[in-house]
């Protein structure tokens, strides 16, 4: 059954003796794991007419399950999607030219901001916490906990947990070969730029790799991964391989053809340190990508 949240309500009957997570993704098979147990979160399953959050609420045969038709979008929504949430994670797919936090030129105006005041609407006692960031001008999967004891939990073993970080960006020129890894030590100057440097003190590792999904009219469509988190380390690798990423003019672009940094984060998969279960939050390349290239 394909179930969307913006219909009426959905009834489905119990027909032997389960459990509530198992029995809904049986039911709802275009539906992931992660998606049914947002579902849940947001109190749109009942059991009997009882809205529940306990996916492992138990099930007899003659029992109904209702799927409860979302609410509409009211002022107090996020200004950009929700691509996952529970009792302890919010991610969202953050949108170009925003910040993921402040800085000493603005506060108020990033994602932090926002997604902290739109919880306290449900709670004034609500918070969120960075758990990673991305940079201003690259939109895409962004996740922040909802209790110290989770941020901590993640952090503290977010380079043993996760597995893979990755993007889509389109670059000025087709990288060559088609596929390959860049591997350098990215050193910062005192204007916040980096630069592909020698082994020391003050460099840092950076692993990049990307392959070539298309290209066409001197631009090309790449899938990105990187084995570690340096600031700009994508844009600078571009740079340095002579295909700067479309629209960054700070990293050697010489064009602009949406009227943004072309890159985007489009997957973030790691090991759930609370279930030890494999989970991946992914959010969908932005439409301009592809005009690029027609």
């Amino acid at each position: 059954m394909k179930y969307s949240p913006r219909r009426t309500e959905v009834k489905l009957s119990v027909a032997e003796e389960t459990t509530l997570l198992p029995f809904l993704i049986a039911q709802l098979p275009d539906k992931s794991r992660n998606n049914v147990k947002s579902l849940l979160s947001r109190r749109l399953i009942a059991v009997d007419g009882k809205p529940t959050t306990q996916f492992d609420t138990p099930l007899v045969p003659g029992q109904t399950v209702s799927i409860l038709p979302m609410s509409a979008p009211s002022g107090d929504a996020l200004p950009f999607p929700i691509l996952y949430e529970d009792d302890q994670l919010i991610v969202v797919n953050k949108p170009a030219k925003l910040l993921s936090v402040g800085n000493e030129k603005e506060h108020e105006r990033t994602a932090y901001r926002i997604v902290s005041d739109f919880v306290k609407t449900r709670n004034v006692n609500n918070k969120i916490f960075v758990l990673h960031r991305l940079d201003r001008d690259t939109s895409g999967v962004l996740m922040f906990a909802k209790d110290p004891e989770t941020k901590e939990l993640f952090q503290s073993q977010w380079n043993d947990i996760v597995t893979k970080r990755g993007y889509i960006a389109v670059t000025e020129g087709v990288p060559k070969p088609a596929q390959d890894t860049i591997r350098s030590f990215l050193v910062e100057t005192d204007t916040h730029l980096s630069f592909s440097g020698a082994p020391g003190p003050h460099s840092k590792e950076a692993i990049t790799s990307y392959e070539v999904r298309r290209s066409n009219k001197g631009y090309a469509l790449v899938d990105i991964t990187i084995e570690t988190g340096r600031k700009n380390q994508i844009r600078v690798h571009m740079k340095e391989k002579g295909t700067p990423i479309a629209g960054d003019k700070q990293y050697g672009a010489s064009t602009n053809p949406i009227g943004r940094l072309c890159l985007h984060a489009s997957e973030l998969s790691f090991k759930d340190p609370r279930t030890g279960e494999p989970i991946t939050f992914k959010a969908k390349m932005p439409r301009d990508f592809n005009r690029v290239l027609r």
